[in-house]
């Protein structure tokens, strides 16, 4: 089956290696996707990955593995995709609402400048919640944040970006707690494990 690797904000294809290379490794056919906040808007790259997935994988069963930002792309991506719709999407460490740390850091220039459109369109909650949610998606929540009272999010477990409630969303089936941080939970291997027998649940 093919898959289509997507990174996160502030990160390149790169950072998905290692999970291509897990994902080959146990029989799967992935592709990486890449895209620069800074230069382009999530219409041009939703458009774009439509496009992939149109020219690349055409009519063949395949599945979208987002990181972070790249889980906004996939669900602004999917009422695009009605003719031709993934088998399973795998979101990981997605900001399924809008988020603390988005909403924080989107007043400032740098974040602003580095960022782009997409990074002020995660802080707005009326954006967030209009995205369509797939009825396929597998989430992994990251629990390898820090906890204390004195911290942002207090006691409450995180990812150190974020909490779990905003990794899950209204989603309670299908989530997966993983040791992991916002920024590395695609090098866990639970994760690689995890969406490969997931997919070959699937193919039986």
């Amino acid at each position: 089956m093919d898959l289509v690797l997507i990174h996160g904000m502030g990160r390149t294809p790169l950072s998905m290696l290692l999970l291509r290379h897990r994902l080959n490794r146990l029989g799967f056919n992935p592709h990486l996707f890449g895209y620069i906040p800074a230069l382009e808007s999530l219409q041009r790259a939703t458009d774009r990955l439509v496009d992939m997935l149109h020219c690349k994988i055409s009519h063949r069963r395949y599945a979208l593995v987002g990181h972070s930002l790249g889980t906004v792309i996939i669900r602004n991506a999917l009422p695009h995709l009605i003719d031709n719709q993934p088998s399973a999407c795998f979101f990981l460490a997605p900001p399924m609402v809008a988020c603390k740390a988005a909403k924080f850091f989107s007043k400032f220039w740098l974040y602003q400048v580095l960022t782009g459109e997409m990074g002020q369109l995660l802080a707005q909650e009326t954006f967030m919640v209009q995205l369509e949610l797939p009825r396929n998606a597998r989430i992994y929540v990251g629990t390898g944040g820090p906890r204390a009272s004195w911290l942002p999010f207090g006691q409450e477990v995180n990812d150190c970006i974020l909490s779990v409630g905003e990794s899950c969303g209204p989603y309670t089936d299908g989530v997966v707690k993983v040791p992991s941080t916002h920024t590395f939970i695609m090098s866990s291997p639970v994760v690689a494990k995890d969406i490969a027998a997931s997919l070959k649940n699937l193919a039986c």
